[in-house]
């Protein structure tokens, strides 16, 4: 019986919960303790400081500001942290095949087909290229693992407000370069200057620009061997660098913008880019245009130390487009709809600058697919541009150049006309100095005719509809080809009256005006 009784009181001990958890706990402890000191040696032996290899430098960065290396782990970037590539309806590939020269792709951006390997890359290390347009005589530069000290750049902060820097000179917000201002590293021990003698002659040529500041930027960089590439600050970003001049004119604003969007599609980025202007210029509202066109805005002298991008492209000058060099060249290139040239290619149409135009419109949230049809649903639009008094930057008094002497009265003979017109005509007031942009681009979308005094307002014809009919006013002291070449690159119908002086006689322009508008139905 002993056996049993045995047996028995065993069985009952182990259905006892108290002597059950006195068994357990110290094991569980046990276990927990062994998994906390493993992973606290883990932990220790990944902060053993080292010095980054090019690798590790995807994921790092070494700020040399306090004398020696400081690593901070950086979260990898987010792959929605730059703006999509909105929906163009005038769309076409930028191809990377030859274009004839002097026609309207090379004209117009997809000519940078000759690609020059200034530094290739090799086993990890950085690189450089340029996108060389015969016809353009410019060159789109891009390259990876790219450094720019601001350090090295002389030239105000820029980026302040025009309030705080009134009457500053233009020279204080254009960039100097010292030697090494901008750096790429090797993958090799190479050092000295990025480019070889005769390059900048012969793929960034100063043409008739008195300051190329690209060329300047590419004069000074210099190649650093693996691991000199110190900088406070990796941007992971693809990262345009642009240097504005007329950074307060729409005109020439327009002519930078078409330049950055162009080297963005050369280049083949599948976002958006970042923006850094190399120039120390005050902020200006046309800022807030480069704020909806791009993922991200600074300014280089803005950033507290050296800085590194991972890829970095030199947006060329905007005089080194179509929309300048279309001021002083003969070249031949009339609008088409996107639709006929996949059908028909020809290297004599262009609907590139529609292309452009709808980037606009999209970055602001304009772009409708039913404008056409909807734009007549409440009269028509007659869009009268004007020119008013506005402080544009640090060296202006405030006051607009009158290219119009009678711009009032002539507004108001207009508004008086169409009252008594058959159809409705709704004459919009267009004070584009003190609309926000939005505000401009609606009325330049939602516009029948457009009308008014040479002037950069009438840039925004970019954005115009393909029905929009446009009537300039030209004074004897402005005649010049702006807008009506805006106008056949767009294929927009256009009128100019040419005045022999600035006062323009009211019914010359009210009977123009309803030729304009019997071609509407009116």
């Amino acid at each position: 019986m002993m056996p049993v009784r045995t047996h028995h009181h065993h069985h009952q001990n182990n259905n006892n919960p108290r002597l059950l958890l006195r068994r357990i706990i110290p094991r569980i402890l046990l276990l927990v303790f062994a998994i906390y000191a493993v992973s606290f040696g883990l932990y220790l032996l990944r902060q053993v400081p080292h010095t980054p290899t090019a690798g590790e430098l995807d994921d790092e960065v070494i700020d040399v500001d306090e004398g020696e290396f400081r690593v901070v782990v950086q979260a990898p970037p987010s792959s929605s942290s730059q703006k999509p590539w909105p929906r163009l309806p005038s769309f076409l590939p930028w191809k990377s095949g030859s274009v004839p020269p002097r026609s309207c792709e090379g004209y117009f951006g997809n000519g940078f087909t000759n690609l020059v390997d200034v530094l290739p890359s090799r086993g990890g290390g950085g690189w450089f290229r340029c996108h060389y347009s015969e016809t353009l005589r410019s060159s789109i530069c891009e390259g990876g693992r790219v450094r720019i000290d601001p350090g090295l750049i002389a030239m105000s902060r820029g980026g302040e407000s025009l309030e705080q820097v009134m009457g500053r000179s233009e020279e204080e917000e254009l960039p100097r370069y010292e030697n090494g201002a901008l750096q790429v590293e090797a993958a090799a021990k190479r050092t000295g200057p990025l480019v070889e003698p005769g390059f900048l002659d012969a793929y960034v040529p100063a043409g008739g620009i008195g300051m190329h500041t690209m060329r300047s930027l590419l004069d000074s960089a210099r190649v650093v061997p693996p691991g000199e590439l110190h900088c406070s600050q990796w941007v992971e970003e693809p990262t345009l660098l642009v240097t504005r001049f007329e950074y307060a004119n729409l005109f020439h604003t327009i002519t930078d913008w078409y330049s950055a969007y162009a080297s963005s599609r050369v280049t083949d980025l599948p976002n958006r880019p970042n923006v850094v202007f190399v120039d120390g210029h005050c902020k200006a509202q046309l800022e807030q245009t480069w704020e909806a066109l791009f993922s991200n805005v600074t300014y280089v002298k803005n950033f507290s130390g050296p800085v590194c991008f991972r890829h970095a492209i030199l947006s060329p000058l905007g005089y080194e487009t179509a929309l300048f060099k279309g001021l002083s060249e003969s070249f031949s290139c009339e609008g088409a709809s996107a639709e006929s040239l996949r059908a028909k290619p020809d290297n004599q149409k262009t609907a590139r600058l529609s292309e452009f135009g709808e980037m606009i419109l999209a970055s602001f949230d304009l772009l409708r697919d039913d404008i056409l049809s909807s734009k007549r649903s409440n009269g028509l639009n007659v869009l009268f541009v004007r020119r008013e008094d506005y402080l544009a930057h640090p060296r202006h008094s405030g006051k607009v150049e009158s290219r119009l002497s009678n711009e009032k009265e002539v507004y108001d003979a207009i508004e008086s006309w169409a009252k008594g017109q058959k159809c409705k005509i709704n004459v919009i007031n267009g004070l584009f100095a003190h609309m926000n942009m939005t505000e401009q681009l609606r009325a330049i979308e939602e516009a029948s005719v457009v009308i008014g005094a040479h002037g950069a307002g009438l840039t925004h014809l970019v954005s115009a509809t393909p029905d929009t009919k446009v009537l300039e006013i030209i004074s004897s002291m402005y005649r010049r080809p702006h807008f009506a070449l805006i106008s056949h690159w767009k294929s927009l119908e256009y009128h100019a009256i040419n005045l022999p002086g600035s006062y323009a006689t009211v019914t010359d322009v009210t009977n123009e005006l309803s030729n304009i508008l019997k071609g509407l139905g009116c």
